[in-house]
């Protein structure tokens, strides 16, 4: 479980903690989590603590950053082009491209929205 906080939470935490001070004004952070963050998995409860921290970090960091830096997530379900690897552990999720969330990433890096959970479902 510790690993898992330090290896995914606590290290993006500490990018974006170490990182606001020394970008500019108008940084943008985009961090990414997962559907276990909602739709955790019997036998896994380490990936949906890891996730929910991120994604509540994400909201309190929205209101503490310094000037108009911004902060989000992007969180999809499984990818398509992992299904071969992942698909029985995600048995009846609704895979997405690659692309998609991709494609959340550049709205959330473009955008002017701050603390927001992207979905790409």
């Amino acid at each position: 479980m510790r690993a898992g906080l330090e290896g995914k939470a606590v290290s993006r935490i500490e990018l974006v903690r170490q990182g606001a001070p020394r970008l500019p004004a108008h940084a943008s952070y985009t961090l990414i989590t997962g559907i276990l963050a909602r739709e955790p998995l019997l036998t896994g409860s380490v990936a949906p603590l890891v996730n929910g921290a991120v994604e509540a970090f994400v909201r309190a960091a929205a209101i503490e950053l310094p000037g108009r830096q911004r902060i989000n997530a992007v969180s999809p379900t499984v990818f398509t082009e992992s299904m071969d690897v992942h698909g029985d552990t995600f048995a009846g999720f609704d895979p997405v491209p690659v692309a998609r969330a991709v494609n959340a990433h550049v709205r959330s890096v473009e955008g002017h929205r701050t603390g927001e959970i992207l979905r790409v479902e």
